[in-house]
């Protein structure tokens, strides 16, 4: 079987759009055509050196044009796929592939290479609701490399299911399988080419950037993909964004270009921003560079898209090293047996067409020498570089010849003849998944093929590879792996710093500064603050109540609990204090036990002496309930029991110092009440009724308050936890103890009006030392329990206590047992009798 290959790569021009496809094509070129056609879409040129000769019809030759390196590096990437799959492959055996390809000339020349390969072999293109039998030209289509060409020719090949492979735009618009369903690609899209640049800066933690893009789609789409990927975190800010002036195809720039482009490049002589990140095809940066090394821009890392991350010419630019490190991002680097041989191979014609070097419309492809000797210039930086995005062209052929041998039922031999329709070659290729040099080549849903990126650093003091890989990014993962170490442009090989503010140490808080959360104040965190990063860097959150932390922590500790413990000096000393109330109180309670008969111990109250002497030995054995870490059972105790055990005591003190006087001063006066109070019992009666009111209202006062023991920090020391019953038990206690300070006020008046009393009778200086005593230690601690919330609290809580109960069994019933013990003859019933004749005397 024959092999026809026609190569259309010469340059269509919007008028020839104007005339239509009239003219054949075989007037045009050499035309070489095979049993199943590609259409391959490169950017071999492009611009004009001289005027773009819009108004006439033939086609300029290739010397007035600005040879493109990679573009027709990519060209022969394709021609070297077909011809490998031809000769030397177990693909499609008895089917021959052939290709045309078409210079788009960057951007102008798009729709009419389109609507040629749509067109059937007699150039006509009938208008049809229904597509899926017509046969256009070629049964696919490469290409083209940028993404606002690569969309252009989409919206035309999409309404056929003409199958339409890139090899290197990366636009997210083309991920959208209802707008473009026929459109697939040999890279990995935007978005992870973003990601990548994004984690790039993350790893070196440079968080204020510059980017500058150019003013077309490309520019604009992938700048938006990066402001949108930056505004879900708040790690990287962009300084300022500007946009690049594109030249005319002269690359002449005008006067109000060069004034934006020294505006651009004096704003980002002046930043503090050390990255910058530019999205722009290489045409637009020969004059930035240029401006670049004019306005003496050094000290930079400049981070390139795909579009320009291994353009060879850029990279000859004539001290551009002197400008920073430069960083880009494409795709792995994979090694293609061969094509380095073959790309430096002069194009051969065949016999059956020769072209001739007076044809007035004769190709670059064959009569061209410069193309051929760029090529050989840029040989060796295009070897050395590794083939990238030549793998990404060559990948795509072979996508198209698996499926068309899938589609075929091609066996080892032969391949079934039929006709081949484009919608069922994409719906085979979509189902591609075969291995190519080490590399396994599918498409996903979007139809990307997910090949790794690489992060490669452009060399110049190395004669080896100037595009040296230092990363890698996954993906499928999502992630970037380093490889390589890269050799910074800055003093001592440093890491340069790109950062708004400085980063804040540990346990420092972020307090922003203008509108950009990359710049802001460091702020220590307080005692008691904490920084959790994680959860917000810009503000420090308080311990909780058991807690505390140090100043800058990010972390907080368990405060150190306090509490009265047996081992400490004032519980030792109230300890002891204690124990002597307690067997003085039983001593006292003995003594009145075997001498209850007597004069003296009746005098002194009789039964209502041991309703106050078994409280007060109670009270005392219950002191340890202060000692220790509280308790709700220990805080009830403190509240309801000693109180109470007091009340009882002070109230028979005060009724005890009643009824003395009613005895010797009221009896005779109101006889008829002193026997209704002897009658009924009122002493005891009394003591009922205060006890009964105490217990009211201590219930009711722990029924609407908690009791339950809490913690508060300690005023001079935060970082230790004071354990103590609940704030409002000492409002309970000061209400109560409002209740004793009466019935002691009360029981002073009594005591004071039985002054004159007989000897044995006069209780008034004992029962007022004793009242005295209890009513100025009661208000002292009052009055220290509202102005202080230490340990101390509980511990004159203790002592007051203590010393309470020790005043009115040392101090009432002290004396009593010093005449019982020491002056027996005085503790009879005559001496008694003549105490209270002789008193009685002297009144009368």
């Amino acid at each position: 079987m024959g092999l026809w290959i026609r190569t259309l790569w010469h340059l269509f021009f919007p008028m020839q759009l104007l005339t239509g496809l009239a003219e054949p094509a075989e007037n045009l070129d050499f035309f070489l055509p095979g049993d199943y056609l590609l259409g391959g879409l490169f950017t071999l040129h492009a611009n004009a050196k001289g005027t773009s000769h819009l108004t006439i019809l033939q086609v300029p030759s290739c010397e007035e044009y600005e040879m493109k390196v990679l573009g027709y590096n990519l060209m022969q990437a394709m021609r070297f796929a077909v011809e490998e799959i031809n000769n030397h492959s177990s693909l499609l055996p008895g089917v021959q592939l052939g290709y045309e390809i078409v210079d788009i000339c960057y951007q102008t020349n798009n729709v009419q290479p389109v609507l040629y390969f749509l067109t059937q072999p007699d150039y006509f293109l009938p208008i049809s609701k229904d597509y899926s039998y017509y046969i256009p030209r070629v049964v696919a289509v490469i290409g083209p490399d940028n993404s606002e060409s690569t969309i252009t020719v989409a919206n035309f090949l999409s309404l056929f299911l003409l199958p339409q492979i890139t090899y290197s735009a990366n636009s997210d618009q083309l991920r959208n399988k209802r707008l473009y369903p026929a459109m697939l690609r040999t890279m990995p899209s935007a978005t992870h080419h973003i990601e990548a640049m994004v984690q790039l800066m993350l790893h070196f933690h440079w968080n204020w950037i510059v980017v500058l893009m150019s003013n077309d789609d490309y520019g604009r789409d992938n700048s938006q993909l990066l402001r949108d990927r930056l505004a879900r975190t708040n790690d990287i800010c962009v300084a300022f964004q500007e946009v690049l002036p594109t030249p005319q195809a002269n690359q002449f720039l005008t006067a109000a270009e060069l004034k934006q482009l020294d505006s651009i490049l004096l704003k980002l002589k002046q930043s503090t921003a050390r990255v910058v990140v530019i999205f722009s095809p290489e045409l637009v940066l020969h004059n930035f560079f240029h401006g670049a090394l004019y306005w003496n821009v050094t000290d930079t890392v400049w981070i390139a898209s795909e579009s320009w991350s291994i353009d060879p010419v850029l990279h000859n630019l004539p001290g551009l090293q002197s400008t920073g490190t430069f960083l880009g991002i494409t795709i792995q680097a994979v090694t293609i047996p061969g094509f380095s041989e073959f790309r430096l191979r002069p194009t051969e014609a065949t016999p059956e067409r020769q072209p001739t070097k007076n044809s007035s419309r004769a190709t670059c492809n064959q009569e061209c020498d410069a193309c051929l000797n760029v090529t050989k210039t840029f040989s060796s930086i295009l070897t050395l570089s590794g083939e990238r995005v030549v793998y990404c062209v060559y990948s795509a052929v072979y996508a198209v010849a698996h499926a068309l041998h899938n589609l075929l039922h091609c066996g080892r031999h032969h391949c079934t003849k039929k006709t081949v329709y484009p919608w069922q070659l994409l719906k085979e290729i979509r189902k591609v998944n075969f291995p190519l040099l080490s590399n396994q080549i599918f498409f996903d849903e979007q139809g990307d093929v997910p090949m790794r990126l690489d992060v490669v650093q452009w060399q110049w003091l190395r004669k080896q590879n100037p595009f040296q890989s230092v990363a890698f990014y996954f993906p499928m993962q999502q992630a970037l792996r380093m490889v390589g170490n890269i050799s910074w442009h800055t003093e001592d090989n440093t890491v340069p710093r790109s950062m708004c503010s400085k980063s804040c140490q540990q346990g420092q808080s972020k307090k922003s500064v203008g509108i950009h959360p990359c710049c802001f104040e460091c702020i220590d965190c307080q005692p008691g603050t904490f920084l959790n990063q994680t959860a917000d860097e810009y503000q420090c959150k308080s311990c909780p109540m058991s807690m505390w932390s140090n100043p800058r922590d990010t972390s907080c500790f368990r405060r150190k609990l306090a509490f009265l413990q047996w081992h400490e000096v004032p519980t030792i000393m109230v300890a002891m204090l204690a124990v002597l109330g307690f067997l003085s109180t039983l001593a006292i309670l003995v003594i009145f036990w075997r001498n209850f008969q007597t004069p003296m111990v009746r005098s002194a109250g009789g039964p209502m002496c041991i309703l106050m002497l078994v409280p007060l030995l109670l009270a005392f054995g219950m002191m340890p309930v202060y000692v220790g870490q509280p308790t709700v059972p220990t805080c009830i105790c403190r509240q309801a029991f000693f109180t109470l055990c007091y009340s009882v005591c002070i109230s028979c003190i005060t009724v005890r110092s009643f009824q003395i006087v009613c005895v010797f001063k009221m009896a005779s006066h109101l006889p008829r009440a002193y026997s209704f109070w002897v009658r009924y019992h009122g002493p005891y009666v009394f003591v009922v009724v205060i006890t009964a009111l105490k217990g009211v209202i201590i219930a009711s006062n722990m029924l609407t308050t908690p009791i339950n023991p809490m913690g508060h920090p300690d005023p001079e020391d935060p970082s230790v936890m004071i354990l103590s019953c609940h704030p409002n038990y000492r409002n309970g206690l000061l209400f109560n103890t409002s209740m004793d300070l009466f019935l002691s006020m009360v029981g002073f008046i009594f005591a004071y009006l039985g002054k004159e009393l007989p000897t044995n009778y006069n209780e008034a200086k004992f029962i007022t030392l004793s009242m005295t005593f209890s009513f100025t230690s009661s208000v002292s601690l009052c009055t220290f329990m509202s102005v202080y919330n230490g340990v101390l609290v509980t511990i004159m809580d203790l002592l007051v206590t203590v010393l309470n109960f020790l005043a009115i069994s040392l101090g009432y019933f002290g004396p009593k047992c010093y005449m019982i013990l020491f002056y027996p003859e005085r503790n009879t019933v005559a001496y008694f009798n003549s105490v209270i004749q002789g008193y009685t005397m002297r009144k009368e």
